[in-house]
């Protein structure tokens, strides 16, 4: 079978290659799926240059999610092959893949392919950091990078619930499809001075919380944006740079900073909370309230060409593996 793997880590359009392997056996507790398709996530590509969480054993397969169908079951499992399901693994980039039976989701027929692709790492982590963030109903929330799959996700959830959304984006490309989806404000943070505007928009007040996966720069300039008592949540680093802490403001606004990571909270949270959340994720999902557009496909051949479209900027869309 055809699998995407690397044998060092690295820039991914450098080292990630098709190889062909033997068909994988689950384990106890644990199944085997055939692939019908998954997504390149940010993490994924930080997966791969040993920037993430989880480190990478070498050799090692690629991406962290994906949908297909159960066709192999280990020792211990009580369910049937044939079920479409979205799972967790690491080596979703594959024909077939293994997963430990509780990461499985069964996907309603309602779902299409491309949504139930993309049903954990992004729709988990913007419902969870939404509920985190504390924001009420009226209040003001700022999210960088909100032209990203996950910001538009956390754009629609925040409508929903009338919560006010700033949005900072460096090309007004997607402005109109970013006020269709609900955001309350754009900000150019590439010709506008961000704090200047936010302190403008808020009347002077503040946000309540900032969701940050930029760092460098953008993230010093929106802690700045914080009204007192707020939280800036840090889920990523896009920019590869820390930001700087002013400490002044930290002590006199009462500020909060801590990070986000999907994997924690799932560890952090009651077994109640994962199926409510997941329960309210698929409903969202399902019924077309919530979109996850897709903006191209690849198969496991063309896997450079693949994560180069993912990392372009200016994407409005998820970009998928198909095996």
């Amino acid at each position: 079978m055809k699998r995407i793997v690397f044998d060092q880590t690295g820039k991914p359009t450098d080292i990630l290659k098709t190889a062909d392997t033997p068909m994988p056996e689950p384990g106890p507790n644990e199944v085997r799926i055939k692939v019908i398709a998954a997504p390149i996530n940010p993490s994924d590509i930080m997966f791969v240059q040993n920037l993430y969480g989880i480190r990478p054993k070498l050799p090692s397969g690629a991406g962290f999610e994906g949908v297909g169908i159960v066709d192999a079951l280990g020792e211990g499992v009580q369910m049937r092959t044939g079920v479409r399901v979205s799972f967790t693994g690491i080596g979703t980039w594959a024909e077939y893949a293994i997963a430990h039976h509780r990461s499985l989701i069964p996907v309603p027929d309602a779902m299409s392919d491309d949504v139930a692709a993309q049903l954990f790492v992004n729709p988990f982590t913007a419902y969870a950091m939404v509920q985190d963030s504390k924001v009420p109903e009226g209040g003001w929330l700022m999210l960088t990078a909100a032209g990203s799959a996950f910001g538009k996700m956390v754009i629609q959830l925040c409508k929903m619930r009338g919560i006010k959304t700033i949005g900072t984006v460096r090309r007004d490309d997607l402005n109109q499809e970013l006020k269709a989806l609900g955001l309350t404000e754009v900000v150019n943070v590439e010709t506008e001075n961000l704090t200047d505007r936010v302190k403008e928009i808020t009347e002077g007040a503040g946000v309540t919380c900032v969701l940050d996966a930029v760092g460098g720069h953008t993230a010093t300039e929106a802690l700045k944006c914080l009204g007192k008592g707020g939280t800036m949540l840090i889920y990523g680093v896009l920019s590869l740079q820390d930001p700087q802490i002013n400490a002044g403001l930290m002590i006199f606004r009462g500020l909060t900073v801590k990070g986000f990571w999907l994997t924690d909270w799932m560890h952090r949270v009651d077994s109640q909370t994962r199926q409510d959340v997941a329960q309210q994720v698929i409903s969202l999902l399902a019924s077309g309230q919530i979109q996850l557009p897709v903006e191209a496909s690849y198969n496991l051949d063309q896997i450079t060409e693949a994560v180069d479209h993912a990392e372009r900027h200016g994407r409005w869309g998820k970009i998928l593996v198909k095996p």
